[in-house]
């Protein structure tokens, strides 16, 4: 008999020893084992670092994106992009519930979003009915198993249920950000018009206080109109986040050389690390949230330019992250209307 394991090794195909994430193939068989809960999903948010990726690998095709999207899960039992390897999350409706799984509240019929990786998620896709290419959710007919492991979240009544994907998709971030940004800061958010960016620059905003100050990058203006007329950030630069000695020196001259305190990368393009770290300040702390960031090109780097910055990988999960995140979509007035009108039409 099979040894069920919360972290679902179990289900590990290729190569044995490892857990989910890692693994190149997983057991995507539906049948729902006494410590695992299955759903019946509607949308699949896809990561922007991976949907990026596969959407330029497909010249923007959605019936192409189609096949590789069910190419990839077909080959791996997951959705995990080979390239990125980063997943996303989806939202469905609880089907069965192991007699053994921990949370004897969830039932069938709820409608939740998980908040671990797709990377790590059991899935079968039976039909990919449309992708939304400026928000990156899909929406499929098909079934996913969650681990015993598993976090995830009951979809409130109060909030459309794909406002509810797209903010928890990155709600580690702002989480985070909370507890990383402290009163007085200076803080820089690269990308910070994406939903992580917008999300982080809001909480950075009430964290650093009236005596801190935020710098948001920015690649266009349209993208600094946006942010003026929210009010997030104190200064705002449209530069490239690949030019990292264009975003130094304006960064300088911004705060009279003295850099930033906490760098928060959530931009969906690689090659940003040396960015970050050159605008930070020594002892200062760079936080990068992006999946397109590289460990290599990070820890080199920084010691390539004699820089001692505290370097911190964004991690999906925080405690309460989920609940965090729809408090700040019931708290912004605006930031719940902008999220409304990207994601849920």
């Amino acid at each position: 008999m099979k040894t069920l394991c919360p972290y679902g090794t179990h289900r590990v195909i290729d190569p044995k020893g490892v857990l989910p994430q890692a693994a190149n193939i997983i057991d995507n068989d539906m049948t729902c084992l006494d410590n695992e809960m299955k759903i019946d999903v509607d949308t699949l948010n896809i990561d922007s670092a991976s949907f990026r990726q596969i959407k330029d690998a497909c010249d923007h095709d959605e019936n192409k994106m189609k096949d590789m999207i069910m190419a990839i899960v077909a080959k791996q039992g997951k959705m995990q992009n080979p390239v990125t390897k980063s997943g996303g999350m989806l939202i469905g409706t609880v089907g069965v519930v192991g007699k053994d799984f921990h949370d004897k509240a969830i039932k069938a019929g709820m409608k939740v979003a998980t908040l671990v990786s797709l990377s790590l998620t059991p899935l079968v896709i039976e039909e990919i009915l449309s992708i939304n290419m400026t928000n990156e959710q899909v929406r499929i007919k098909g079934q996913a198993i969650v681990f015993d492991s598993g976090v995830y979240a009951v979809i409130p009544d109060d909030l459309d249920e794909k406002l509810v994907l797209a903010a928890l998709d990155v709600a580690g971030a702002p989480a985070q950000t909370a507890q990383l940004a402290k009163e007085g800061d200076t803080v820089l958010i690269i990308g910070a018009t994406g939903k992580s960016g917008l999300l982080c620059a809001y909480q950075a905003k009430k964290s650093v206080g009236k005596t801190g100050r935020v710098i948001a990058l920015v690649n266009n203006q349209e993208k600094k109109d946006l942010l003026e007329e929210l009010g997030y950030a104190d200064d705002i630069i449209i530069a490239s986040a690949l030019d990292a000695t264009d975003v130094f020196e304006k960064v300088k001259t911004i705060t009279d050389g003295q850099l930033v305190d906490l760098t928060i990368n959530v931009v969906n393009v690689m090659n940003t690390e040396m960015t970050s770290i050159l605008a930070t300040k020594d002892h200062g702390t760079v936080y990068f949230f992006s999946m397109a960031t590289s460990f290599t090109k990070a820890a080199l780097g920084a010691e390539g330019i004699g820089k001692d910055v505290l370097m911190i990988i964004g991690n999906g999960y925080a405690e309460g992250h989920a609940d965090f995140t729809l408090r700040i979509m019931r708290e912004s007035k605006e930031l719940r209307a902008l999220f409304t009108k990207r994601y849920v039409a």
